[in-house]
């Protein structure tokens, strides 16, 4: 496990921190005049893992660089999660800070960081880190996912302690793994993707209760739609996650799963631009990453957003 964690730690942490002679020019602005307050601006990170910001409607525009770094970032109603990596192997930091990028609250962590998320009202936040094995490409893997509700302070560094019930009846296994939290409006509803024997489960979470069920199989890393209709999430390519995941969309009043025009293999928890637009990171073979959006109802095309970022939220 050790040796697996140096390996990915490597290539998780190094993506998000290669620079790019094509990357847009730095705007010059610092942590005290780049605000994530509601707005209509697209939160994204640099190559170099720097919060920036940029109209929304303009993403080829100018944006502004701050000098807080993260290697996962996301942000709603002036809460911003920036789950960071310190350098020192498995050392990482649920930094959890203001619309000024202050810190209110830091949560240590330990594995890669992979994946975040804040709910819509901005009161809870939840973090993925990869703590052994490669990839979501294999069965070799272990990942740890903590939800924290910054109004109560109830923490639970891990999912696991939830009780499960998988086809509806109790399940128990050591093998249970959890990633890809999307919260409800209601702050204690949630959907996650659920690991056990070979397969990966959407499951419904209850805060409150401590429970997760399971509603479907093949789909991982959910990202709820914000009027609670629909359900972006990726699922393995002909049942086979070696070969890649389709970007896909499942309608949670008729069941429907709408497949988008993405056609490349999306290994990411997709945002949602609106209610129509989702958005995303594909990477390059030299690690960096561009932002690309593309509609939810499988019309139209790609389009390319922003060159060299990635971890897109929309602020408003």
């Amino acid at each position: 496990m050790v040796a697996a964690t140096l390996a990915l730690a490597g290539v998780a942490i190094g993506y998000g921190r290669l620079s790019s002679s094509a990357e847009a020019p730095d705007a010059p602005a610092t942590a005290e005049t780049v605000s994530l307050a509601p707005g209509p601006r697209l939160l994204t990170l640099t190559s170099t893992g720097q919060v920036t910001t940029v109209d929304k409607n303009n993403p080829g525009g100018e944006r502004a660089v701050s000098k807080t770094k993260c290697d996962r970032v996301y942000a709603a109603q002036g809460t911003v999660a920036c789950l960071y990596a310190d350098g020192v192997l498995g050392s990482v930091t649920m930094r959890i800070l203001d619309a000024d990028l202050k810190e209110r609250k830091a949560i240590e962590v330990s594995g890669v960081p992979n994946r975040v998320r804040v709910s819509a009202s901005g009161r809870m936040v939840s973090w993925t880190a990869f703590v052994g094995g490669d990839s979501y490409a294999t069965l070799n893997f272990a990942t740890r996912t903590g939800i924290y509700d910054t109004k109560t302070g109830t923490l639970f560094k891990t999912l696991e302690t939830f009780s499960v019930v998988k086809d509806g009846k109790p399940y128990q296994s050591v093998d249970v793994n959890y990633w890809g939290v999307t919260f409800t409006s209601d702050d204690n509803t949630f959907y996650a993707t659920m690991y056990t024997k070979g397969h990966r489960y959407l499951v419904q979470g209850d805060f409150a209760a401590r429970t997760v069920r399971t509603l479907r199989d093949r789909f991982e890393c959910p990202s709820l739609s914000p009027d609670g209709t629909r359900i972006a999430f990726k699922s393995p390519i002909n049942g086979d996650s070696t070969r890649g995941w389709r970007l896909s969309v499942l309608d949670l009043a008729t069941n429907q799963v709408t497949r988008t025009a993405e056609t490349r293999s999306v290994d990411d928890q997709a945002a949602w631009l609106d209610n129509s637009t989702l958005a995303y990171a594909q990477q390059h073979d030299d690690g960096t990453k561009d932002v690309w959006s593309v509609p939810a109802d499988g019309s139209d095309k790609p389009k390319l957003l922003l060159r060299n970022a990635h971890s897109p939220a929309a602020l408003g």
